[in-house]
């Protein structure tokens, strides 16, 4: 199997035979500019690919080739079928060596609201900026360095609407993701955030009892795929801060859009982990309210 190294050997050949064969026009547009099915260019691919150096390759070339403004248009802001630029693809894949690199260069050749509006607060065709992406798959490392350019450049109510709060298509914010994705670390590092930028009530509505489309809270999402950690944390932290009657009503018995509960969800995938950590509370008799104890433990 070829490696990267091997890989990068052959696109410098390529370019090498590309300067000797072709025109500068064509160099520019089937070259740099020419695209996939998938409205990707070579600029895309190599950040989705995680390859520092085959970036920096194709940054030069670029660079030699073609106007500031196409540098600009076409590789650092410009966008596939997916409406992901290569700042989005890097911070989904967790490669943080290139989505610094962008973000240097970016600095370099953009403006400020450029790079707020077109990289920052940029969000693709799920309506997920790259912050949203990190947070989605478990990219920590990516989600801390984007949160501190969002604050070095950003105003309190642009990281707590577009970031915190924003939700996606799916009405999911990244604190949904990392309850459902069972990315612990995240979950915490966004509820760290949260104590210093939202109000209580914020935390209250809009994270601790906000629900996606499909009318599930974190806290649910988690029960239902087994994840006893986030699961746990959300617990604890809905029971500092929400009323009894809150935490009774719009966690241990709302329901989803299919009227299913937490306690449905755990006792239809199994998660015993999860029903156990919840029955051992000072509410386990709300499981007896919908016959969970029936399901689980055959009385």
């Amino acid at each position: 199997m070829a490696t990267n190294v091997s890989n990068l050997k052959v696109l410098k050949k390529l370019w090498e035979w590309a300067k000797k064969k072709l025109t500068k026009g064509e160099i520019k547009e089937k070259v740099l500019f020419d695209t996939d099915e998938e409205g990707r260019n070579i600029w895309h691919l190599a950040p989705a690919g995680g390859n520092l150096e085959k970036l920096r390759n194709v940054w030069e070339w670029a660079k030699q080739n073609l106007t500031t403004e196409e540098v600009k248009n076409i590789l650092l802001v410009s966008t596939d079928n997916e409406g992901m630029a290569a700042w989005h693809w890097a911070a989904q894949r967790g490669n943080l060596d290139v989505l610094q690199k962008v973000w240097e260069w970016a600095n370099e050749n953009l403006t400020r609201e450029e790079i707020n509006n077109k990289l920052l607060l940029s969000t693709d065709n799920e309506r997920m900026t790259a912050w949203h992406k990190a947070a989605r798959w478990g990219k920590l490392d990516v989600l801390q360095e984007v949160w501190e350019w969002a604050n070095e450049n950003l105003t309190r109510e642009e990281i707590n609407n577009k970031f915190l709060l924003s939700t996606d298509n799916e009405g999911r914010t990244a604190w949904h993701w990392a309850a459902l994705h069972d990315n612990l670390d995240v979950l915490q590092k966004v509820w760290e955030w949260a104590n210093v930028k939202l109000t209580r009530e914020e935390i209250n509505n809009k994270l601790l009892l906000s629900t996606d489309n499909k009318r599930m809270t974190a806290w649910q999402w988690a029960a239902q795929w087994g994840n006893l950690d986030e699961f746990q944390e959300v617990w604890e932290w809905a029971n500092e801060n929400l009323t009894r009657e809150e935490t009774n009503n719009k966690l241990l018995l709302s329901t989803d859009n299919e009227g299913m509960t937490a306690w449905h969800w755990v006792a239809r995938w199994i998660n015993l982990d999860v029903l156990l950590y919840v029955d051992r509370s000072e509410v386990s008799n709300c499981c007896m309210l919908i016959g969970v104890r029936s399901v689980i433990y055959g009385t």
